[in-house]
């Protein structure tokens, strides 16, 4: 096999077509017929040991570059064929990733009106259901804690509806109020996307019965219970926890089956009228004169043209704000 020099093996001269036996383990590298050589190799024919493995022939010779067959990174971790071009592809991979991170950042104020348009596609959001207090006794205004409590609660009947609802929830969000809508369940299977408008926008619902009904009262008892129950089913995952009677007109059977079904039977204490559209200034004006601490306030969202509520309320909310009035669920 050859002759033991200074404590490794000298191989013998190579002879064209003579097997080579095993090499010692060593450093890997480009080895001639008269030993090993660290680099590349000027001679016609040379062979590659591999660490604790056989020679392998190939070429060699001059090249204008990188041997392509073993080429390493900074790190060294990368070999073989196009692995020059790995350090460029994973950058090219963290960009990828963190490009979409930079459109996260400071941006443009989303107006109320861009909220609600969002919140048109997004399906309602589930909400906590409340711990159930109904009493069957009409609420016509919200308990206070004390002679400092100014809180009052808007409330608006009959929609919703595709133009005017939208209208009252960017007016609420502009100014930062809270809102409960009494939805009628025939309105609601006509404008599913208008109730996410109500819901993703923070606000309440209130069931005002499937048909508005102002003879309800007069019904069998499958029909008023029917009625009363239908919006909440339309809406599984948000807690409907108030029953307003259509009309106002209540009577022991629909308090009981409201109480029931955990819901509050719903009153109200101002009432400017604005279903009968006396003009914008005559439901600015009587809200303001009938208001108090704790009342529950009735406007309109759906129904008819509900333009001069939209308006009225414009006029109202920073008004309540100035004589420190605060919004609050019933």
């Amino acid at each position: 096999m050859g002759v033991l020099l200074r404590g490794r093996t000298r191989p013998r001269p190579f002879v064209p077509g003579q097997r080579r036996g095993p090499v010692p383990a060593g450093r890997p590298g480009v080895v001639r017929g008269d030993g090993p050589v660290r680099g590349g190799a000027s001679s016609p024919i040379g062979t590659t040991a591999r660490r604790g493995g056989p020679f392998r022939a190939f070429r060699s010779g001059p090249r204008a570059g990188p041997d392509r067959r073993t080429v390493a990174t900074r790190n060294g971790l990368f070999r073989g064929v196009g692995a020059e071009r790995v350090p460029a592809l994973l950058a090219a991979l963290v960009l990828g990733l963190v490009a979409p991170l930079g459109a996260v950042g400071p941006h443009d104020p989303v107006t109320p009106a861009e909220e609600v348009a969002a919140a048109q596609d997004a399906p309602p959001a589930a909400q906590p259901a409340p711990v159930s207090s109904a009493k069957p006794v009409v609420l016509t205004d919200i308990p206070l804690a004390g002679p400092g409590d100014r809180r009052i609660a808007l409330t608006f009947d009959d929609g919703p509806d595709p133009k005017w609802t939208p209208q009252v929830v960017n007016a609420l969000v502009k100014y930062g109020a809270k809102g409960t809508f009494c939805m009628v369940g025939s309105q609601m299977e006509k404008n599913p996307e208008v109730v996410s408008v109500v819901v993703n926008a923070g606000m309440r619902i209130c069931a005002h019965s499937r048909t508005h009904d102002e003879q309800l009262a007069k019904r069998d008892p499958a029909t008023i219970e029917a009625e009363i129950t239908d919006v909440g089913n339309r809406v599984p995952g948000t807690p409907v926890t108030y029953f307003r009677a259509p009309g106002g007109n209540w009577d022991k059977q629909i308090l009981d089956v409201s109480v029931a079904h955990a819901m509050q039977p719903l009153g109200w204490a101002v009432d400017p009228r604005d279903w009968s559209r006396p003009g914008t200034d005559a439901i600015v004006a009587a809200v303001q004169k009938q208001v108090k601490p704790g009342a529950v306030i009735l406007l309109h969202d759906g129904g008819g043209t509900r333009s001069q509520t939209v308006e009225a309320l414009e006029k109202l909310l920073p008004w309540l704000a100035a004589q420190g009035y605060t919004t609050d669920f019933p």
